[in-house]
């Protein structure tokens, strides 16, 4: 687009006659009513964006409207540079200058958009997505090194530098920091992966296969936090939680989290009056959610007696120890209130005397 509008001033100021100096100056004068009809009417398209329900076409608008001024500004003295009689090297200067202003210009605007369109897409809700609030200041960092080393390549190829020598070194450069911080890279990879497949999110409980349990208290892009029960903050690289087995104690449709109390009741005991027993101490005990509903399973003829199973749910799984404690003692009681007997181990022994 700015070829043709550089093409077009080349043709209108040719008309004028042939004094060079004369059409240098019209060009330049072109330039700038060009540009200043170039915002005016981007102010126009500005006006009724701001009738839509979404603010990116606004903002798109706004960002545009300096660097595409100034490039058709500079398309006019790109003309007159061209037009001027001057010495090879000051024109290839000259023009070299201008284009490298160019690039300048459309490389902060492209660096604002893509910034711009990253943190449209970190606010949109939703946990399974790659670029997020926690992962933005990477994404960031990334865009703004790939805009910046496009537009080194871009200024370096207007001023006919060489590169390859370069290239070269920068590979061999690349390939020997990556070596030396192989261990970050992973961590900063592994970061990124779980934040966009969301294993674990902070507030839930994990459990690690290596025995740590806690809950998530900051997920970042070198390590993962849990603060354990113990008020005991373990930082773990993500490298680590990236290839471990972890169970998420807090996943699932609910945050009610299910607790197994198993209970041994002597053979001979009235099994409607156990259950029934069960079921009137989960009732009185705190913490114990009423949805789902608690439920006693009688689940096998044990050695020593009968091996029944309480299940009920508690509110989150940091309660599970200090119910489960509530719950013991009040069983305990209750059985000893009623007279059910819990079994203990014995064994009977036949002597046998040998005759003579």
């Amino acid at each position: 687009m700015l070829e043709g509008v550089g093409k077009y001033i080349e043709a209108v100021v040719s008309m004028i006659g042939d004094d060079q100096y004369l059409q240098a100056a019209v060009a330049v004068c072109l330039g700038v009513v060009l540009a200043w009809l170039v915002t005016r009417i981007l102010g126009l398209f500005q006006r009724w964006a701001r009738r839509s329900k979404t603010h990116l076409d606004d903002l798109f608008l706004s960002t545009l409207r300096q660097p595409l001024s100034v490039s058709v500004m500079i398309s006019g003295l790109l003309a007159a540079a061209m037009l001027l009689p001057m010495p090879e090297t000051a024109e290839f200067v000259t023009l070299a200058a201008l284009r490298t202003i160019l690039v300048f210009v459309w490389i902060r605007f492209a660096i604002r958009v893509a910034r711009f369109v990253c943190r449209t897409l970190a606010d949109q809700p939703g946990s399974a997505r790659l670029i997020q609030p926690a992962t933005l200041p990477l994404f960031d960092n990334v865009v703004l090194l790939a805009m910046i080393g496009a537009g080194a390549y871009i200024v370096l190829q207007i001023w006919n530098v060489d590169i390859t020598a370069w290239v070269a070194s920068a590979g061999i450069i690349g390939l020997a920091l990556s070596f030396a911080a192989k261990d970050s890279l992973a961590n900063l990879f592994a970061g990124v992966f779980i934040i966009a497949d969301a294993p674990y999110r902070i507030g839930d409980y994990v459990v690690l296969d290596t025995g740590e349990r806690g809950r998530v208290t900051h997920i970042g892009i070198r390590s993962t936090r849990l603060l354990t029960r113990d008020d005991v903050e373990v930082t773990i690289p993500n490298a680590v939680m990236g290839n471990s087995k972890i169970v998420n104690e807090s996943g699932g449709p609910q945050v009610n989290y299910r607790v197994r109390l198993p209970v041994t009741v002597c053979y001979g005991e009235d099994l409607d009056k156990v259950r029934d027993t069960l079921m009137e101490v989960v009732q009185d005990v705190d913490g114990v959610t009423r949805a789902p509903f608690p439920r006693v399973r009688f689940r096998r003829f044990g050695n020593w007696g009968i091996d029944v199973e309480l299940l009920f749910w508690v509110h989150t799984p940091e309660l599970r120890g200090q119910v489960t404690d509530t719950m013991l003692v009040a069983v305990y009681k209750k059985f000893n209130e009623t007279g059910i007997v819990f079994p203990y181990p014995r064994q009977e022994l036949y002597l046998r005397q040998m005759k003579d």
